[in-house]
């Protein structure tokens, strides 16, 4: 009994880190973007994101700078993009984002694009 208890105990709290991560994502991320694979709006979608070489995004008009950037978005490239997008990637289109300081959000919100939303 103890055993299920755990596991539903971890069911749900994937369940509530999920919630929590696309909340986080719909507040910061999508008026230009979404998770959807193919969708793409002001910004690239990011459905498999991570992983991805920045600028590659077939159908997508990238920046002149984001294309020559190499950046392959890893966790790490993106916290740092998504806390300040122009030390990245100097020339990019993402006016007026500045950037999230709270770094536990932007795990967060990595948390959730590695998992495709």
């Amino acid at each position: 009994m103890f055993a299920l208890t755990l596991v539903g105990c971890t069911v749900a709290g994937q369940a509530v880190a999920q919630e929590d991560g696309e909340m986080a994502f719909n507040n910061s991320c999508r008026t230009c973007h979404t998770m959807v694979e193919g969708d793409n709006r002001q910004g690239p979608s990011l459905a498999g994101v991570v992983g991805r070489t920045a600028g590659t995004l077939p159908d997508y008009n990238y920046s002149e700078s984001m294309e020559q950037s190499d950046i392959v978005w890893d966790e790490t490239n993106l916290d740092k993009f998504i806390a300040n997008p122009d030390e990245v990637v100097r020339g990019n289109t993402m006016k007026p984002y500045a950037g999230i300081t709270d770094a536990a959000l932007r795990k967060t919100i990595i948390e959730f694009m590695k998992t495709g939303g």
